[in-house]
């Protein structure tokens, strides 16, 4: 159960562990997998009395719900004209509307919860590489009149006046949007589902599966777990356990890195404390940490699942391009993750038989999409909505196994070459 060495790690609030599985237990809900999607699912289930138990194979949080980017804003991996073009426009407004929900069901937790740990930061600016004004205009707009969400439009020049690199052109700036400590947030969340007397496991693999009769049985190396219903949602560490779900699922690895405390060279860089992100296909996303004394830098995506031993200079150097004032900032920590993408870059939410749930699929845009997720599947659950069923359209598409693999790095290499181009 020993976390991966990285700068949430290093900061954590808490070292909580908690024993694995012994001997026999019944609940009404098990849900497999302990990051945001199952224990917000977890946490909405104990609120509303029912008992529940999350089964880890590792510990909270040690996935990617523990070792993101920590950015906390509305919408989804996969753009809103391209959900429009495949649902409609009304139903992918819906979906919008959904995600904005998740990013406002984080904040509310941080502060009913109080989780100090979690130190959420407002703001966040989405930055373009290349002179895109109108098409930015043209989006505040939309979002104002279609959600009443409002966002500020920044010309080039103020957006070179908080981020001095002459690569960025016009941004949108998101009030509304936050970032936070993530896996201070995943713990704080599964304290407070112990307090509401549920059961938080960990170091418990789920090895076998008995789904299709109304009492479920999951076995674990230790120990028997019966329910009723059952949530699976394990993300980019999703294993065999149900090949339809593996089957649909690409792991995708993203990487992260940490600098030096160096507080006055950065600030010479970077003169804001909300969260930055740009339009490229796995483009950068970045923000200040530590009250100003240091960076914190992700970007790339890759099918290689393997951590590169250059793991570290790779990010660097995006990062040096970008801020050339940067070249003597060295790097204290770099680290990956794996995503979980669907082939259609939809969150996969829904029912896979009879009281068996799934949500994953969050595509690195999980912070406000597992929220919701475990939401709709909670309301599922206890009966009192069926908003799961606006997912329903993205559902468990094969995901091409070792040819799906090869598609995705190739689509990767391609939209880099387009940004390239564009930004040209």
């Amino acid at each position: 159960m020993t976390y991966p060495d990285t700068f949430y790690a290093r900061t954590a609030a808490t070292t909580n562990k908690r024993a694995p599985l012994q001997g026999r237990i019944e609940v009404d809900t098990c849900i497999i997998g302990g990051g945001l999607a199952g224990l917000t699912c977890a946490y909405e289930l104990a609120r509303a009395g029912r008992s529940v138990a999350v089964l880890e194979a590792e510990a909270v949080g040690w996935g990617a719900s523990g070792r993101n980017g920590g950015f906390v804003s509305p919408g989804y991996a996969r753009s809103h004209s391209s959900i429009a073009s495949a649902i409609g426009e009304t139903k992918a407004n819906e979906l919008h509307g959904l995600s904005i929900e998740g990013m406002r069901i984080v904040s509310d937790n941080i502060r009913d919860l109080a989780i100090a740990g979690a130190d959420p930061r407002p703001g966040r600016i989405s930055v373009v590489r290349y002179d895109s004004g109108h098409s930015l205009a043209r989006a505040r707009d939309q979002l104002a009149l279609d959600h009443g969400y409002t966002v500020d439009f920044w010309p080039t020049e103020q957006v070179r006046e908080v981020l001095r690199s002459p690569k960025y052109h016009q941004a949108l700036f998101d009030p509304h949007s936050f970032h936070i400590h993530p896996l201070n947030y995943v713990r704080a969340l599964a304290d407070a589902i112990e307090a509401l007397g549920g059961r938080i496991i960990e170091g418990s693999r789920v090895v076998s599966a008995e789904l299709s009769g109304p009492e479920k049985r999951l076995v674990t190396a230790s120990g028997e777990l019966r329910a009723r219903q059952v949530v699976i949602a394990c993300g980019g560490y999703t294993d065999n356990l149900v090949p339809k779900l593996r089957s649909s699922q690409l792991p995708i690895a993203t990487y992260v890195l940490t600098t030096e405390a160096a507080p006055e060279l950065i600030a010479k860089a970077i003169g804001t404390r909300a969260a930055i992100s740009d339009d490229r296909r796995a483009g950068d996303y970045y923000r200040i940490v530590e009250d100003g004394q240091r960076l914190l830098w992700g970007g790339r995506i890759t099918t290689r699942t393997s951590e590169p031993r250059d793991l570290a200079a790779l990010l660097r150097r995006t990062m040096i391009s970008t801020y050339p004032e940067l070249e003597a900032l060295k790097v204290e920590i770099a680290w990956s993750g794996l995503m979980s993408y669907a082939r259609h870059l939809m969150p996969q939410i829904g029912q896979l038989s009879p009281n068996v749930w799934h949500c994953l699929g969050f595509g690195g845009h999980g912070l406000n999409t597992t929220a919701i997720g475990g939401r709709v599947i909670a309301e599922a659950i206890l009966g009192t909505s069926d908003r799961h069923r606006l997912f329903a359209p993205f559902g468990l598409v094969w995901n091409g196994g070792v040819f799906g693999t090869v598609a995705v790095q190739a689509t990767y290499w391609r939209y880099q070459m387009m940004d390239w181009l564009r930004e040209r």
